[in-house]
């Protein structure tokens, strides 16, 4: 799909999809985003302190089929996608609960191509050390996405089940959260990600080697990465967190102080775009 190149006194006017988030160029600089509403593509960094201002018109399409919905489910579909689609079901968020082997899988061939291929057990410091899993395709987006400041893949899975299962057993030590509030209030201290990971391996060396007996021993691996670190593009911190909505205010504007994780940060307040996916909304 071709970007559109849009004059600077016309508004900008699609569905709007999550972030693109990417690292910079170089290591001293900072993550790159674009604000995506059809195709069209909104360089967010170099609009940091001017004004902005974002529209709903009311109308709402679902990401996947593209018909219109009253109600976004699951962050852009309508409710008979959400339904059907494996990439809604309930595993998705605990992929221990994978059902492919009992033949109940939504979506055999999506399950396939997504669930059976390398996952990645990883350490971030979004508001905290927090554990979590990601396809290995999706790094750094999922850090990125998270707005973590710090990351560091530590194990990597053959399969996204056995990701959940290794991530179950880190949760007995570590949250498996972001405080979104503490993330965007910029409260969040740095931490030796490799200290920490050296640590939790070693208090959860007995539950990894009950989990290699039964998937392998070659199924989970000990990851030997370097921790990587994300800068933001954010001029100002709020002092308090107050959240826009779309559903409740159809009118989001203000002076843009900064983008982190999925969220702007306005002077007037903070929105999750990510949550207003398949929204129509004009943005000047």
């Amino acid at each position: 799909m071709t970007d559109l190149l849009i004059p600077e006194v016309s508004p900008v006017k699609g569905c709007l999809q999550k972030m693109a988030a990417a690292l910079p160029s170089r290591q001293d600089e900072q993550v790159v985003y674009h604000l995506r509403a059809g195709e069209h593509r909104v360089a967010l960094n170099e609009r940091i302190g001017s004004p902005m201002r974002l529209a709903w018109s009311g109308a709402i399409a679902c990401t996947h089929c593209g018909r219109a919905t009253k109600k976004s489910f699951a962050q852009g579909y309508c409710y008979p996608c959400f339904k059907r689609l494996a990439q809604c079901d309930t595993c998705i968020m605990k992929p221990e609960t994978c059902h492919y082997y009992q033949g109940t899988c939504r979506e055999p061939e999506w399950g396939e191509a997504h669930c059976f291929q390398p996952h990645i057990v990883y350490l971030a410091n979004s508001s905290g050390l927090k554990v979590g899993i990601t396809r290995k395709t999706q790094m750094p987006t999922r850090w990125l996405d998270q707005g973590a400041i710090q990351a560091l893949p530590i194990l990597e899975v053959n399969t996204r089940q056995q990701s959940g299962f290794v991530e179950m057993l880190f949760k007995e030590q570590v949250a498996d959260r972001t405080n979104w509030r503490a993330m965007l209030k910029g409260e969040v201290e740095p931490l030796d990600l490799r200290a920490e990971r050296d640590r939790l391996l070693s208090k959860l060396a007995d539950g990894l080697s009950q989990l290699r007996s039964v998937h392998g021993e070659d199924a989970i691996r000990t990851l030997d990465e370097a921790p990587l670190q994300f800068d933001y593009p954010v001029a100002a911190f709020p002092r308090k967190v107050v959240s826009h909505n779309f559903d409740k205010q159809p009118l989001v504007e203000g002076t843009l102080q900064g983008v982190k994780g999925q969220y702007l940060i306005f002077d007037t307040g903070v929105i999750n775009l990510r949550k207003f996916t398949g929204y129509e909304i004009s943005v000047e």
